[in-house]
């Protein structure tokens, strides 16, 4: 017994909220590197670095979507989407390089603190959050892996121009150059708490771990349930992106081998699976007294 869905009316959206984002985060990088070097501010060059990383995780994510949305063939009998997990692993691996050498950079000025041009400062870190903060809010709609990690590095962005923008005003009135590395240390080290939780998370999709084990066990309730199956065994659930399921099962009818009762059996599976909305099932119906080819796994006995 086999099932496959498409329904992917999000698809589309994602793909320009992706897009939107990445050609912000290029053109708004640009206009940093040259506010930068005006206002001889290394915090605001370090968000332009930062920055033009992001918009090249944030290209890659993009290219990586529109591969993942290809059809299955012969080579790639699931799709592409597991492509889209890459490219979600990508982004938040450049965003731990990117964090680690904001920090990096932060620790060195600690002793060296530079007094940059203020007015500038305020200026650039206004444009920085608004352009920044309208991206994450979009990017904040979509529900995919890969918007969620992007969502992350501007959300990073923000912060870093939040603390930017209160520098600014601070060192403005007062001659304190060595708040700019330790509010850049603050927000790096939250940053990077996130989006580790976010790696380990991809990561363990990546292994083939159980997406959502209350959903496993709700499928485990759901076909135990049914007045067909005596036992389950090879219970299976993995994820191809984070959000498109796959399923398979060994099943053991207590039914006769008559084909009305199989029938009866398959349809039954079917309703029963229908509302956890997985994108392939593969079900197999086996009879009591029949010998299962494959072994028992140890997760067979996970009550």
């Amino acid at each position: 017994m086999h099932g496959h869905h498409h329904h992917h009316p999000n698809e589309h959206a994602s793909e320009k909220r992706i897009a939107l984002a990445f050609f912000l985060n290029l053109i708004f990088a640009i206009i940093e590197f040259i506010g930068g070097i005006l206002t001889q501010s290394t915090a605001i060059m370090a968000d332009a670095v930062h920055d033009l990383g992001d918009s090249l995780s944030i290209g890659t994510a993009w290219i990586l979507q529109r591969l993942g949305a290809k059809s299955p063939n012969y080579t790639f009998t699931y799709g592409y989407r597991r492509l889209s997990l890459f490219g979600a692993a990508l982004n938040g691996l450049i965003l731990v390089a990117g964090s680690a050498w904001v920090l990096y950079e932060a620790f060195s000025r600690l002793n060296n603190p530079v007094m940059p041009v203020t007015e500038g400062m305020f200026l650039l870190a206004v444009m920085g959050v608004c352009v920044n903060g309208y991206a994450a809010y979009r990017l904040s709609e979509g529900k995919t892996l890969n918007e969620r990690v992007l969502n992350w590095h501007l959300i990073e962005d923000v912060l870093g121009w939040v603390a930017v923008l209160i520098l600014s005003i601070i060192l403005h009135f007062f001659h304190w150059p060595i708040l700019d590395p330790l509010l850049s240390i603050a927000f790096t080290l939250f940053i990077l708490i996130n989006v580790a939780r976010m790696l380990w998370s991809t990561a363990k999709l990546f292994f083939q771990a159980v997406p959502d084990t209350q959903l496993l066990h709700e499928i485990r309730q759901a076909l135990l349930a049914l007045p067909c199956t005596q036992a389950i065994h090879h219970l299976h659930l993995w994820s191809l992106d984070g959000e498109q399921h796959v399923l398979t099962a060994h099943v053991v009818a207590h039914a006769e081998t008559s084909m009305t009762n199989y029938l009866k059996i398959k349809t039954e599976l079917k309703i029963a699976l229908e509302q956890f909305n997985l994108s392939h099932t593969t079900i197999e119906i086996e009879l009591a007294q029949e010998e299962c080819r494959d072994n028992p796994t140890p997760q067979d006995h996970i009550p």
